[in-house]
């Protein structure tokens, strides 16, 4: 099985805010997010990773809502980082040295992400919320 990021790791490796990236996910299918039930934190792989990486590019250079980028970085993975529009407008892009500066940033990302906390909050023997 290939493996998975927290959503807190792959923010720091896609250089956005946590809540954008949890809003992306939410709202957007996108492939390679494992959602699971309830309760079961998200899990991104590296799929998922090139394809929000992308679509941050495009929604943030070109302006895009990011369900169109979305949907042209879906394109732009499934023809080796080319799109073209039904009006002929041509985008393309390296992929290879866009998931090589991903996996860096991922790397660096591993050892700095906070790990999410398991089990129940410990109980506080004073009844305040500290």
């Amino acid at each position: 099985m290939a493996r998975a990021y927290t959503i807190a790791t792959a923010a720091l490796a896609l250089e956005v805010p946590v809540k954008w990236l949890d809003n992306a996910v939410s709202h957007f299918r996108v492939v390679g997010v494992r959602q699971e039930r309830q309760g079961v934190s998200r899990r991104l792989s590296i799929d998922a990773l090139l394809r929000l990486s992308l679509a941050d590019l495009l929604s943030s250079d070109l302006g895009l809502s990011l369900a169109r980028a979305l949907e042209i970085s879906e394109q732009m993975v499934s023809s080796d980082g080319r799109f073209t529009s039904s009006q002929g407008l041509q985008l393309s892009v390296d992929l290879p040295a866009l998931l090589e500066s991903l996996l860096e940033r991922l790397e660096r990302a591993v050892e700095i992400a906070p790990l999410p906390r398991r089990g129940r909050p410990p109980k506080t023997t004073t009844g305040r919320l500290d």
